[in-house]
């Protein structure tokens, strides 16, 4: 048995869920949020709890069976709650702006950078720090890995787009003096 597939996933109560068709769908406070699920596996909702089941133990149900729980999981936690990253911008000039529906960053190129922000999500930037939030987590970490792909922090001096509790191994640089 999958050790976080057998977990019942709580169903808070301003949180409405339902299973249809391999489709289930979650609407609270935030929005609402559709997950297509595997036609095999079991899905119960009883009371204020959804439990996940296998149909049997071959390989392709045991590698569902926990993958499907936290997908839903993260449904249900998205529309009550929501989910958000953190990003920072360290470096002389770096600095991030909202201008419209678009994220503008300069990250030391001799170009701007604007970034189109996709439908669920939304930024907000003071200099630097950005901040994406949204109710689809995928989507939410999708965002933030492409904003900091744009100026990945790098290991000399630690410049760049990192999230915000990212540790960034610095390395020494070069030394002052020729071969003796």
């Amino acid at each position: 048995m999958s050790r976080i597939g057998k977990n019942p996933i709580a169903i808070p109560k301003d949180v409405k869920v339902d299973y249809k068709d391999s489709l289930v769908t979650a609407t609270g406070p935030k929005g609402s949020q559709s997950v297509k699920i595997h036609q095999d596996m079991v899905v119960n909702i009883q009371d204020a709890e959804i439990m996940v089941e296998r149909p049997s133990d071959n390989k392709l149900h045991r590698s569902l069976h926990g993958t499907t729980r936290q997908i839903i999981h993260n449904a249900v936690a998205g529309v009550h709650v929501g989910f958000s990253k953190e990003l920072e911008i360290r470096g002389v000039g770096y600095q991030a702006t909202m201008q419209g529906k678009r994220l503008l960053l300069q990250l030391g190129y001799s170009h701007d950078i604007f970034f189109d922000i996709p439908d669920g999500i939304t930024i907000t930037a003071e200099r630097t720090t950005v901040k994406v939030e949204g109710i689809d987590k995928q989507l939410v970490g999708a965002v933030s890995a492409k904003i900091r792909s744009f100026r990945k922090p790098e290991p000399y001096k630690g410049k760049g787009v990192r999230y915000k509790d990212e540790y960034v191994r610095t390395k020494q640089g070069k030394t002052v003096g020729g071969a003796q």
